[in-house]
């Protein structure tokens, strides 16, 4: 047979993911667009305590704040543009109160420290190498909240760079908890800000860093999954790709997601995800009439199967699929 596209080998994890344990995402929108999938269908994950975040020093110093239990403080924001913002963290913290900034920042770190500290499972996705360093402070930023670039020193970071500062961060998880399954995937978005060489440059040192994490540690800790692969070797077209040729296309995410799930999740995991799919599934469809007997039935049988579902694993917490629910029903 005809071979149209060449096939990337995927990794055999010996430990993976179930409903058992709680595990961490954090990283660049691969992240986030995994998490939230599986987080969806009930999975106990948290993703990105801190936001999105690009780069491998600004995910390694959100996870010395989780392990030293930082309390984040009015001293760690700034003001701007009618916002407080916090240069560890995403836009989407930001906000006109700073006391209701704080709030959510500690909430969340501290939730996320507790799973650390308990998890199956961290997956980091690395985006790009390239940081920016705010010449005040001396401090590699995970987010510039559009300040202006004269505030900033722009560097790619090196290998050497990288593994400095995640090997004793490794060892430092492993004291806290030894049970923990480190997977590193790297972001097939491309950052064509940079320039495209200096991109693939970046994309390099980030995939140089973590095989020489991989070969410090050993299969046994460390694991890779080939995300840039799966689209730079496997799907290898530009439709593969969104309107703006540097974003992935739903469809590219969805073939990603497909084959992570395939080997990450335990078998009975992979059929709880299936079954809460179906009623997620069943949740989008969109009636002619909301309110004729017909839909109330539909709603009502779909009830049922959530109800069958928890009674057959009782152990799985399925509040967002019952919370979906009500929603429905109530409106």
């Amino acid at each position: 047979m005809i071979q149209f596209r060449t096939e990337v080998e995927l990794p055999e994890f010996k430990k993976k993911v179930s409903y058992r344990h709680h595990s961490l995402m954090m990283g660049s929108c691969f992240a986030e667009n995994i998490g939230i999938y599986l987080q969806e269908r009930c999975l106990p994950i948290v993703i990105n305590p801190f936001g999105i975040l690009y780069n491998p020093f600004s995910v390694a110093n959100c996870l010395e704040m989780l392990m030293t239990g930082k309390i984040f403080t009015e001293d760690d924001l700034f003001h701007s543009n009618g916002l407080f913002h916090s240069f560890s963290h995403h836009s989407r913290f930001s906000g006109p109160d700073s006391g209701k900034v704080l709030e959510r920042i500690n909430m969340l770190a501290s939730e996320a420290a507790t799973r650390l500290n308990s998890a199956s499972h961290l997956f980091i996705t690395f985006g790009t190498s390239w940081v920016f360093e705010h010449k005040q402070s001396g401090h590699v930023v995970s987010n510039c909240h559009k300040l202006p670039a004269t505030l900033f020193n722009h560097n790619r970071l090196s290998v050497k760079q990288v593994t400095d500062t995640w090997i004793p961060l490794i060892e430092n998880i492993k004291r806290i908890n030894p049970d923990l399954h480190v997977v590193f995937t790297v972001s097939p978005i491309r950052h064509l800000k940079d320039g495209a060489h200096e991109n693939q440059l970046s994309k390099s040192t980030l995939l140089l860093a973590i095989e020489g994490l991989i070969s410090t540690f050993g299969n046994e800790l460390i694991s890779y999954f080939p995300s840039y692969e799966i689209i730079l070797d496997e799907l290898r077209d530009y439709r593969f790709y969104g309107a703006d040729m540097t974003h992935l296309s739903e469809l590219s995410i969805e073939f990603i997601r497909e084959k992570f799930i395939e080997t990450i999740l335990e078998q009975e995991a992979g059929l709880i995800s299936n079954e809460a799919g179906k009623l997620l599934q069943a949740l989008q469809h969109k009636p002619f009439n909301p309110y004729e007997e017909a839909y109330k039935s539909f709603l009502k049988t779909q009830f049922a199967k959530l109800e069958q579902l928890q009674n057959k694993y009782p152990n799985v917490d399925f509040q967002k699929l019952y919370g979906k629910f009500h929603e429905k029903i109530i409106n």
